[in-house]
């Protein structure tokens, strides 16, 4: 059955059990594509959208939405990932919030298997490409991407006359000995996203052999992205030239320096599935008393409105090829050909003993 089919058939099902007597006045408006519906209530409504620290929106495109559906969008940012998700999960039979926005591929099985969410299979997916839809039951739906990937010092290595890594296996070289600074994948997402970098580049049977290696060759093991990249990062005053960080940091340097260069002053190793792609998803949370506006806005974080503010905001790239991206990161970003390839109920199966057999590996 094709996708087209696919869709078409379970809104069918949904229309038919939304025809289906009611006891009361609906309390949302109802949805379609993004942008066709608008509320018909006089009475104003709050929609919670629950997600981790790093959600950031323009104020000018949340009141689109809210304009729209007389509704005041309301965030409740709960930690990273891992955290945020707990808490939707502990909370599944009195919901925090409507919407769960940021879990991403490393913990989608987890989210899926706890039932947090309720399908819908929004009209907007027609158009997302096939390769981010991780979930065939339209539980979790994919809103943005990024590749975690390491980063280098363009000026350390040019200083040097030194050919900056190409890929995983550069870095075990007695040349890049002392370079590399990355986070600890128990503390930090992008930490566990390296992590499973290795693991899909070098298989189950060899990652650790290959971390043994880098401790070898003097790795530096910080706890959070923000102190390796800028406490540990010799772009930014630290003694790393490697650092590591994701496949948009060049375009983020070049927008927030003072005065905007022709290139960015640092580069990615992405050669050979040296990056792992982190794919973030959103679902309406089950038992929700606004199930109707939850999908209206995810259907508004598909369209290319929501999809075209990201890139600046939360440094993600959209999912909707309709969606423009800004002019500076046309011009350098860096998406790799091929990214580590490690299945979301692996990830989930897998996991903890991963991060386990690391502690030991490398901080032991």
């Amino acid at each position: 059955m094709n996708k087209r089919l696919q869709l078409l058939l379970v809104l069918t099902i949904l229309l038919i059990g939304a025809c289906a007597p009611s006891m009361g006045a609906p309390e949302s408006p109802a949805t379609g594509a993004a942008g066709e519906t608008e509320s018909t209530q006089t009475e104003r409504q709050t929609l919670t959208v629950m997600g981790h620290d790093s959600v950031e929106v323009s104020e000018t495109v949340v009141e689109q939405f809210e304009q729209r559906y007389n509704v005041d969008v309301q965030f409740l940012k709960a930690g990273d990932t891992g955290t945020a998700l707990n808490q939707a999960i502990l909370s599944k039979q009195n919901p925090l919030a409507d919407v769960f926005y940021g879990v991403d591929n490393t913990f989608l099985s987890r989210a899926l298997e706890e039932r947090i969410f309720e399908a819908y299979p929004s009209p907007m997916l027609e158009v997302i490409p096939d390769r981010f839809e991780l979930d065939p039951q339209y539980r979790a739906l994919p809103v943005d991407y990024g590749d975690v990937c390491l980063n280098y010092d363009k000026a350390y290595f040019s200083e040097l006359d030194l050919e900056p890594p190409q890929n995983l296996d550069d870095l075990t070289g007695a040349e890049y000995r002392g370079l590399l600074a990355v986070t600890n994948p128990a503390t930090s997402s992008p930490g566990l996203a390296f992590l499973l970098a290795t693991i899909g580049y070098f298989g189950e049977q060899d990652y650790l052999a290959y971390w043994e290696e880098l401790v070898a060759n003097d790795l530096l093991v910080v706890n959070d992205w923000e102190t390796a990249y800028y406490g540990e990062f010799s772009a930014h005053g630290g003694t790393r030239p490697i650092v590591l960080s994701y496949g948009s940091s060049p375009p983020a340097e070049v927008y927030f320096a003072e005065e905007q260069p022709d290139e960015p002053p640092t580069g990615v190793v992405h050669e050979d599935g040296s990056c792992f792609r982190q794919i973030e998803f959103v679902g309406v949370l089950a038992g929700t008393e606004k199930p109707e506006l939850a999908r209206a806005w995810i259907d508004f974080m598909l369209s290319p409105a929501f999809q075209e503010d990201m890139p600046l905001n939360m440094f993600v790239f959209p999912v909707n090829p309709d969606a423009s991206l800004p002019d500076v990161f046309e011009e350098h970003l860096v998406i790799p050909a091929e990214t580590a390839a490690v299945a979301p109920e692996t990830i989930e199966a897998q996991r903890e003993a991963w991060i386990q057999a690391w502690n030991e590996t490398v901080l032991q």
